[in-house]
């Protein structure tokens, strides 16, 4: 039996919209929906932690697949330093756990320490951390609405944060740069059977296709737009299916600041979500 796969893209603390997809997705497809998260649910906007709690219930209970973005990665490095801290006693350990920290507060993170209030290592927030914890880097989707975390035998889509794993001098990974890579800095190599792949990272004005990369960060946290991309069977694995644009609080028009590259994919539906004034 097929079900469908919603591609959310880069929330940023933006429980609303969040909550507007979940209701629209069971409305449109039922209760079999799968979500797949790219990343980024955290930083910036004013509910990061409530984000990643109703992702992590989402995944709990097999409705969803939580993919790290490069905000989960930068909140991810002090915390696994400091977890090795605990276990060494090494100061050298808690220096870099702090050197971590550091780098997150100050590249979005200072948004969670608002939520929260007082933010340290020491009372760094469960379910945050459990969040965390889930994610992986690089899935791929089959038209039977199968997850895959290797290529599998049959067509796929490849979705990642970024851009695909791809070897790039500047990362230690392939899977590392899938977290980090521009649109720029391709096109990229798809392995063999992936169709075509679906990313965010890089907000863009409207979805848009460039080569065999789709990019759906509409800004969400700022625009209160958000793309859904979803993956219903077969058909929409041979070539991206028409996106749906959800519209809440926000200003559309800071997406004047974004790039245009590639070619606009066509939307299929602009609705409002319930956060709409």
């Amino acid at each position: 039996m097929t079900r469908p796969v919603v591609i959310l893209p880069d929330l940023h603390g933006r429980l609303d919209l969040l909550e507007g997809a979940l209701e629209y997705a069971g409305r449109e497809w039922g209760p079999q929906v799968h979500f797949l998260s790219l990343g980024d649910a955290i930083d910036r906007g004013p509910q990061s932690v409530a984000c990643a709690g109703t992702l992590l219930d989402l995944a709990r209970a097999g409705r969803a697949t939580l993919l790290m973005g490069n905000h989960e990665r930068m909140a991810q490095e002090g915390l696994q330093w400091y977890r090795a801290y605990l276990t060494s006693q090494d100061p050298a350990d808690y220096r870099r756990a702090l050197e971590g920290f550091r780098w997150w507060i100050g590249n979005g993170g200072e948004s969670v320490r608002r939520e929260v209030g007082a933010l340290t290592l020491e009372t760094f927030p469960t379910g945050l951390a459990e969040y965390l914890d889930t994610l992986t880097r690089v899935v791929y989707v089959t038209g039977d609405g199968e997850v895959h975390r290797a290529v599998p035998a049959e067509p796929s889509v490849l979705v990642a944060h970024a851009s695909p794993p791809v070897q790039h001098r500047q990362y230690p990974s392939p899977e590392s740069a899938a977290l980090w890579l521009r649109p720029f800095e391709g096109p990229f190599p798809l392995p063999p059977g992936v169709t075509y792949s679906v990313h965010g990272h890089t907000p863009v004005r409207a979805p848009t296709r460039l080569a065999r990369h789709v990019y759906l960060d509409l800004g969400a946290y700022e625009t209160g737009r958000v793309a859904l991309l979803t993956v219903r069977g077969p058909e929409d694995v041979a070539a991206p299916p028409p996106v749906t644009v959800l519209e809440g609080r926000g200003d559309p028009a800071a997406a004047r600041r974004y790039p245009t590259f590639g070619e606009a994919l066509p939307v299929g539906l602009a609705a409002r979500t319930g956060g709409h004034p």
